[in-house]
């Protein structure tokens, strides 16, 4: 069987209920104890307040149905967000957003993941990124590591 092509196409505001559902489900696939679907007038707000006014929003579709999207503000260079739909994980897609949140902030990239996603913090140490600390995510409470990558020679 040939693997489906990836396309990568920027954000516009139609994409919206698709992002923000495909975070919910990818979301509450990884942590199934939390409740998203209450969560999402929050990531609503987020989304629209935080993220689209700032970063850089790549969607990945697969046959026109969208199968993940990366967000990076490249002048902080913060990757805030790479989401995947559950029924691409190990499909390449993540590689494809990565390759692209290297694109888009060339100088480097740092981001913060949860402690305890160690599928999330082998993705990130296989793409080059190290361990730079650790922190607490302002909204859950939880544990988070920062990581970051810098391009070869920095």
């Amino acid at each position: 069987m040939t693997p489906a092509a990836i396309t990568l196409r920027p954000y516009t505001p139609a994409d919206e209920h698709a992002a923000i559902d495909l975070w919910r489900r990818t979301w509450a696939q990884h942590y199934p104890h939390i409740d998203f679907d209450a969560r999402v007038g929050w990531w609503r707000e987020r989304w629209r307040e935080e993220l689209v006014p700032v970063a850089q929003i790549v969607l990945a579709d697969i046959d026109g149905v969208l199968a993940g999207f990366v967000t990076v503000d490249a002048a902080t260079m913060y990757l805030d967000q790479i989401v995947v739909a559950p029924e691409h994980w190990g499909a390449r897609v993540a590689d494809a957003l990565m390759d692209q949140a290297r694109r888009l902030s060339p100088r480097g990239l740092h981001l913060l993941v949860n402690k305890d996603n160690a599928r999330a913090i082998h993705f990130y140490t296989r793409h080059g990124f190290v361990y730079a600390g650790e922190d607490v995510n302002p909204v859950s409470g939880l544990a988070v590591n920062k990581m970051a990558w810098w391009p070869p020679g920095t």
